[in-house]
């Protein structure tokens, strides 16, 4: 299945202010891999993800899913990687713009050029997918912030993407949502990769975790490895995840 499998090859990238955020990675993910990337902000971890879907274009190095490089102004292949690779943004607002959730999620499908019966058969099982079905008919500025980051994923599965990409999924949800958001992802057999602060949501997700510090990989190892190793942690500006730590100590 090599239409699964990322390759990225001493990539580097540096904002047109100069700034330069990516300083050399290189990375294989395979079909089927759960893969957390964590880092203190600014380590890089947002700008390695947008090249994964073609949002940004190598500066030096490759980017490869499956057999196609990511190749700058090549539309063909970036309208490929796109459909391979599903992306849920950090703030879901970036992803849903339509009158009503139904909309949204369909909206991938129908600029795939497919059958209107298709396109509603991909948005109303990606909505049952992630419990949403109900709320088709919302409009999506009406939805709290654990209902949108569901039909943003909706969104994306619609698409049927060989790869999810996720940033920050957790963010700003409240607990129950975001049990919710694990036990959906625990569900998924797709190729996860997740760039999270939420080192608790890897210990229950991620098999193998990427450590970025100012743009390089500072560690690629199993996660229990990386997430107890608390020179490790921090040396890169992290703290063990909360469950891992020991009971608070007596306050004076």
């Amino acid at each position: 299945m090599s239409h699964h499998i990322i390759e990225i090859n001493d990539l580097k990238y540096a904002y047109p202010d100069g700034t330069r955020a990516l300083s050399g990675i290189s990375l294989r993910i395979v079909h089927g891999e759960s893969v957390a990337i964590i880092g203190a902000n600014g380590a890089g971890k947002s700008t390695l993800l947008a090249h994964l879907v073609g949002i940004l274009t190598p500066a030096a190095g490759t980017v490869r899913v499956g057999d196609y490089p990511l190749q700058p102004g090549n539309k063909k292949i970036i309208a490929y990687i796109r459909r391979a690779v599903g992306m849920v943004f950090q703030n879901p607002d970036d992803q849903l713009f339509m009158p009503t959730v139904f909309d949204d999620v369909a909206f991938g499908p129908l600029n795939l050029g497919l059958p209107p019966e298709e396109v509603e058969q991909r948005a109303m099982t990606a909505l049952a997918t992630v419990g949403a079905a109900h709320l088709k008919d919302r409009p999506p500025y009406k939805l709290s912030g654990g209902q949108k980051r569901a039909v943003a994923i909706a969104s994306v599965l619609a698409m049927a993407p060989d790869i999810l990409v996720l940033d920050e999924p957790s963010s700003d949800l409240d607990p129950r949502s975001r049990r919710h958001l694990i036990t959906l992802l625990k569900s998924f057999t797709h190729t996860k990769i997740i760039a999270t602060h939420d080192l608790d949501m890897v210990m229950d997700l991620c098999g193998r975790t990427v450590v970025l510090k100012e743009g390089a990989i500072f560690a690629d190892k199993p996660t229990m490895s990386i997430l107890t190793d608390e020179k490790l942690l921090a040396e890169c500006g992290l703290e063990k995840p909360l469950r891992l730590q020991g009971p608070p100590g007596p306050t004076a």
